[in-house]
């Protein structure tokens, strides 16, 4: 009876801890493709209410129709729009659908590695690359990534497409809806760095995709499209 009973427990720990883990992989998940979209493919290809539960979840996008950007931080939403004058708002909720979804789970990110200077994404992702395969991560695999601090200059934009305009190029889509250049602020940024994944969820110049958000005193978040920094601290998923 007592062998019974402890083999029930200890079958019962392990399930829970494969459970446990198969929650928190940062594997990353994605929906939808870049050059679907700028073949005029705007439709929904995936609901954000369906993860709105997975725990430690960081994710970015674009909204059906292309009218915003999807940013989730640690399970919390800051899904942007733009507003009346070149504004943004910021929605809180899941209760939207994405063209564009990339995304994944992670519970514990590594201590903080100080950035060099950078002053273009090329610059930034020899030095992602660098740490990564410090820190164990496999780059011909994709993986998320958070970067803290303060800015020195960084380029955003909130798309908002116009209905029916079949054409769609990049500068378009910078220059759609809301758009600008912060300087000299503090930020978070979710990144998603990928060799394999151009014109899927990154641009076919880069390997990286990122959004933001503002810190402080008003919250500002969307898609970056350009990035010099001094003063940025990385975290990489802790495995």
């Amino acid at each position: 009876m007592n062998k019974l009973f402890f083999f029930s427990v200890t079958l019962f720990l392990i399930l829970c801890s494969c459970e446990h883990k198969k929650q928190t992989d940062y594997k990353v998940k994605n929906t939808g493709a870049l050059m679907n979209i700028m073949s005029g493919r705007l439709d929904a290809t995936a609901s954000l209410d369906s993860i709105q539960d997975l725990p430690h979840l960081y994710a970015l996008g674009a909204l059906e129709n292309l009218k915003g950007e999807i940013q989730v931080f640690d399970s919390k939403s800051y899904v942007s729009k733009e507003s009346d004058d070149n504004r943004v708002a910021i929605e809180s909720h899941f209760d939207h659908r994405a063209a564009l979804l990339v995304y994944a789970q992670v519970e514990n990110w590594n201590t903080a590695i100080d950035l060099d200077e950078f002053l273009d994404n090329n610059q930034l992702e020899q030095q992602l690359e660098m740490h990564a395969i410090k820190n164990a991560i496999d780059t011909e695999k994709p993986f998320p990534f958070l970067l803290k601090g303060t800015v020195d200059v960084l380029e955003w934009h909130v798309i908002n497409w116009v209905d029916g305009d079949l054409v769609h190029n990049h500068k378009k889509h910078k220059e759609s809806g809301a758009y600008g250049t912060i300087e000299n602020q503090e930020v978070e940024i979710i990144g998603f760095y990928s060799k394999k994944h151009k014109a899927v969820f990154t641009h076919h110049t880069t390997f990286l995709h990122m959004h933001f958000r503002t810190i402080s005193p008003t919250i500002i978040a969307g898609h970056i499209d350009g990035l010099k920094a001094s003063n940025l601290s990385l975290y990489l998923p802790k495995k």
